[in-house]
């Protein structure tokens, strides 16, 4: 289908005529003599005629020309287009960051999979979280890793295969021994503000207590309510230990309640598995559909077209013009011949 971007351009189409019938011709007076046999004179004088001292009419092939020339030239003004199939894209209204516990802690052996075999926390984690970012497909997510210190792995990105591959890549105590979650919070603010979408999702997986953050995990909470980030944490260390492999559920819970999430807990890879699908269901995916059609311009084929047009019609009258001259040498010639 074609469309015109700029129909309005039509309204200049009878401009020419208004112009030869409401404005004066251009006039310049000066002495003359009007001979109808003038040409003759000249031939007989043995005389050039110079520019002006013929009147020239327009012959039918300027009158042709310069109509098609100035059609062409408004119908490339109106930018015909040719319209393609609609195309929808599907994009995610919101943006999620997964805060992702590297301590010392995450080395311990004691997450049952599914086989009922025990494996190491982080390999756990690893399996569950790398299925739940491939269900992300059209979503932004990040990936940020801590432990002393809380480090981006990934930012804000649609690339959901390198941010599994960068969490593959991840190993315990790559970013410290200890646990630092006002940290990880903090910096989980700051990967959002590269985001202009409303719906902001933070995922907080930690094994332990909070003791190595500059800033305390209930103020980074606090902070992260405030910028409209909702918090869902999981606890998947053991309550019962002591120092900092205990993980601190009371603070996890905190920290959700603060911000309007929620809290979890899984002993398991089942159970974590389970964690995931529950906060599909509570926070469920937001997404937009934009709709457009692809435009190719096709104003390029009438103006190449007119400017063909106006050469063409230049050169033949001036063979034409050349023709007729030598045409007028050739007939004294032949006349005292």
């Amino acid at each position: 289908m074609i469309q015109f971007a700029f129909p309005w351009a039509f309204v200049l189409l009878p401009l020419p005529i208004l112009v030869w019938r409401f404005l004066p011709p251009y006039r310049h007076r000066v002495e003359a003599l009007r001979f109808p046999f003038f040409r003759r004179i000249a031939q007989a004088a043995g005389a050039e005629a110079k520019p002006g001292a013929v009147v020239l009419a327009r012959t039918r092939l300027q009158m042709m020309a310069a109509i098609a020339v100035w059609v062409l030239t408004l119908l490339a003004l109106a930018q015909p287009q040719r319209v393609g199939a609609p195309i929808e894209q599907t994009k995610a209204a919101r943006d999620v960051v997964l805060a992702i516990d590297i301590s010392g802690s995450m080395d311990a052996r004691d997450f049952e999979n599914e086989e009922g075999q025990r494996v190491q926390r982080l390999a756990a984690v690893k399996d569950v979280v790398s299925e739940f970012i491939e269900g992300r497909d059209g979503d932004r997510m990040a990936l940020i890793v801590f432990g002393t210190k809380a480090y981006v792995q990934a930012p804000l990105t649609e690339d959901l295969e390198t941010v599994i591959a960068l969490l593959d890549r991840t190993e315990v105590g790559m970013a410290g021994p200890h646990t630092a979650l006002g940290d990880a919070i903090g910096l989980s603010i700051r990967t959002f503000e590269a985001s202009e979408i409303e719906q902001r999702l933070l995922i907080l997986l930690s094994d332990g207590s909070d003791t190595a953050s500059a800033m305390s995990p209930v103020n980074a909470a606090e902070i992260a309510a405030s910028e409209g980030v909702e918090i869902y944490t999981i606890g998947v260390g053991d309550p019962d230990a002591t120092g900092e492999d205990k993980v601190d559920l009371a603070a996890l819970q905190d920290i959700a309640s603060r911000t309007g999430g929620a809290y979890f807990y899984a002993s398991d890879e089942m159970a974590l598995t389970a964690v995931y699908d529950r906060i599909d269901a509570l926070a469920p995916r937001e997404t937009e559909t934009l709709s457009y059609r692809p435009r190719r311009s096709l104003a390029h084929w009438p103006m190449g077209l007119a400017v063909l047009i106006g050469i063409g019609t230049v050169a033949a009258l001036h063979f034409s013009s050349r023709r007729r001259v030598r045409l007028e040498r050739l007939r004294p010639a032949e006349a005292n011949a």
